[in-house]
């Protein structure tokens, strides 16, 4: 085993000079995080203030737009501190607080996507038993499970990456991620890799071929039907598909740059390609749901 190197800090490196440009970037970072916070409050309040919204189907939007708070507000408040500084040094603590709270963020997009395809096929594959299979109760629970399972798998994850004996304290990031902490340890990480590719598994690629699998049967459904229908499956189910390509492609680019050689790729496009699952699906699914959904956009512009 080699010298291992206790440090109760890690260095972010990926941070480019930009010299005086950084106070624009500060300005339009904060613009976006503020517009974040506010498209997302506005679509979790209305869905919350207006008694036609309490369906399932409102619900879980609501619940994407709480994720896109919670996941946003663990990045943008250090990103902008880090904007204006000279060193980009963050404490042990608060790095895998980061990690948990980031990854449990990536995790709840994808199973919170899931349960609402399994609400779209539902309403569009089993419409006369749809009341009664998505109950509120039926809805609680699904969401719990959403909730739930990602954050006890990530909190194992994360516990033995932080007992990990350390060689180093650079990140090759803007932020904290799992993956760049276990590549610093001075000992055999079979243990993390193993378990890590068991939480991939079950968090990804399960709630991935599920959404697959649903719109596969919508999609077999419409082809029966009239015009009609389809029109109106594509108004209900569009939205939830443009977030789903949309999430799946932007975690697709930070996790294929997490396996590949930074020191090939320039600074300034691997920071914008780390950054994209944090910060496209946060600003978007405000905008999808309320401007593609007419019910929650009636409501949105009443309220407005």
């Amino acid at each position: 085993m080699e010298n291992s190197t206790v440090s109760f800090y890690f260095n972010l490196t990926m941070f480019v000079n930009i010299g005086h440009y950084r106070y624009p970037a500060f300005v339009f970072c904060l613009l976006l995080y503020s517009f974040i916070v506010f498209a997302n409050l506005v679509i979790i309040l209305v869905i919350c203030r207006e008694r036609t919204l309490h369906e399932p189907m409102y619900t879980f939007i609501a619940l994407l737009c709480v994720n896109s708070l919670y996941g946003s507000t663990a990045f943008f408040p250090r990103f902008l501190m880090d904007l204006l500084s000279d060193t980009h040094l963050i404490s042990r603590p608060a790095c895998f607080t980061q990690i948990y709270v980031i990854y449990t963020y990536a995790s709840y997009e994808l199973t919170i996507l899931g349960i609402m395809a399994y609400d779209r096929y539902v309403a569009v594959c089993h419409p006369l038993h749809y009341h009664r299979k998505m109950t509120p109760k039926t809805g609680f629970k699904l969401a719990a499970l959403a909730w739930t399972f990602p954050a006890i798998g990530l909190t194992t994850c994360i516990s033995l990456s932080a007992s990990l004996p350390l060689c180093g304290n650079e990140i090759q990031k803007v932020f904290c991620a799992n993956w760049n902490v276990v590549k610093l340890s001075c000992v055999t990480t079979v243990v993390n890799n193993i378990f890590g590719m068991f939480l991939t598994i079950t968090t990804v690629f399960l709630p991935l071929c599920f959404v697959l699998y649903t719109y596969l049967r919508i999609l077999v459904v419409c082809w029966k039907n009239s015009a009609e229908f389809k029109g109106k499956v594509l108004q209900s189910c569009l939205p939830h598909v443009v977030s789903f390509v949309i999430y799946s492609i932007t975690a697709f680019c930070d996790i294929a740059l997490s396996r590949y050689n930074l020191e090939e790729i320039k600074p300034f496009v691997a920071v914008i390609l780390s950054l994209e699952f944090v910060v496209i699906p946060p600003v978007l699914n405000p905008l999808i749901y309320g401007l593609k959904l007419p019910e929650i956009r009636r409501q949105v512009s009443r309220m407005l």
